[in-house]
């Protein structure tokens, strides 16, 4: 694990590459085509990989990153970035953008890299949260 102060999209990218390691296991599991990156809010650096099997019990790297992160006691999220084999950012699943935004609300306000460069928070990524309109109407239901 390392640590980071700032957000340096370029150092996560290369923590992301740095576990990024393709393997067929056997006909059924492949693993590391895809690896993660997840500053904390402490500023430490979980990793994970994907891993992908022939009857989808697989997960995604992101999932693997924030176990480790979980592991550590830590569940808010300020950046996370996501790399292909080829090591380019690739934007986080629908499942993974759940995930993260369940740990903590606060996560809403993260910073994901989607593409080289690109960067959005992930409340721009889930613009129609479910959430929110459950919290809505939750207050709406107590008011009235």
């Amino acid at each position: 694990m390392t640590h980071l102060n700032q957000v340096d999209f370029s150092q996560l990218r290369s923590a992301a590459k740095a576990v990024l390691a393709p393997t067929e296991l056997n006909r059924n599991v492949a693993f590391g085509s895809v690896a993660a990156a997840i500053l904390s809010q402490s500023g430490t650096v979980y990793t994970g990989i994907c891993l992908d099997t022939a009857c989808s019990l697989g997960f995604c790297a992101e999932h693997a990153a924030v176990a480790e992160m979980l592991k550590n006691g830590e569940y808010q999220i300020r950046a996370c970035v996501a790399v292909n084999r080829f090591g380019q950012a690739i934007p986080p699943c629908g499942r993974c953008r759940e995930l993260l935004s369940q740990l903590s609300s606060d996560n809403l306000n993260a910073e994901i890299e989607i593409s080289d460069g690109q960067i959005l928070s992930l409340e721009q990524l889930l613009p129609f949260d479910w959430k929110a309109t459950q919290r809505a109407k939750l207050k709406t239901a107590v008011i009235d």
